[in-house]
């Protein structure tokens, strides 16, 4: 389940968390944090690949698929085998290999909010630490209510604003890194790849 936490924990990075009660925000923290809510609302579809590096230092590849507001899909290329599938409310992991269908809420996902129709970088998550260094951008959110859940970094380029990487860092403290690469935004993706077929009573999700 860790995948789940890692890329819908919501796209992927090399920074740990600053805990709620560290530094406080440097001066100025609203701009930068306008420009990513902004780059993010403006994302209509977007398509990827990522390379998860895992805290025992595996590396897994897969693409994502991503249609604003409240659609992702990650697939893990073999031999993987895993399928995370998150439609409006419900984020569902599907391991093939194991044939395990688990199913969880959106809501108690770190990148959840991602599938908001309006991301705010507030309310239901806590910015607790903003870093611009080197041409990119770092934000460490955490989840307002349970904030020793874990946290999630995204990392921005700046010129122009993109997505390149996450890290999740769950409850124990372990690092989960995503990369994505090949980015391609406004892209068409067929509904379909946001349908989870269970294999159990639908042919369609057999392999």
């Amino acid at each position: 389940m860790r995948r789940v936490l890692a890329l819908l924990a919501a796209a992927a990075a090399l920074a740990l968390a600053a805990s709620p009660g560290g530094a406080a925000l440097p001066e100025g923290a609203s701009e930068p944090l306008a420009r990513v809510e902004a780059y993010l609302n403006g994302i209509d579809t977007m398509r990827s690949g990522f390379v998860q590096i895992n805290p025992d230092g595996a590396q897994v590849t897969g693409e994502l698929y991503y249609a604003r507001p409240d659609k992702m899909r990650l697939e893990y290329d073999p031999p993987s085998r895993i399928l995370i599938v998150a439609n409006k409310w419900q984020v569902i992991y599907h391991d093939r290999r194991l044939k395990q269908v688990s199913h969880l809420l959106t809501g108690s996902t770190p990148l959840g909010f991602l599938l908001d129709e309006d991301i705010e970088l507030g309310g239901d998550v806590t910015v607790t630490a903003l870093d611009e260094a080197e041409g990119e951008l770092r934000v460490t959110l955490v989840q307002t209510d349970e904030p020793g859940q874990g946290s999630i970094t995204l990392v921005f380029g700046e010129e122009p604003m993109q997505l390149r990487r996450w890290t999740v860092v769950d409850a124990q403290g372990l690092p989960t890194h995503v990369v994505l690469n090949g980015i391609e935004t406004g892209v068409p993706l067929d509904d379909e790849l946001f349908v989870f077929h269970n294999p159990r009573f639908d042919p369609r999700g057999r392999e």
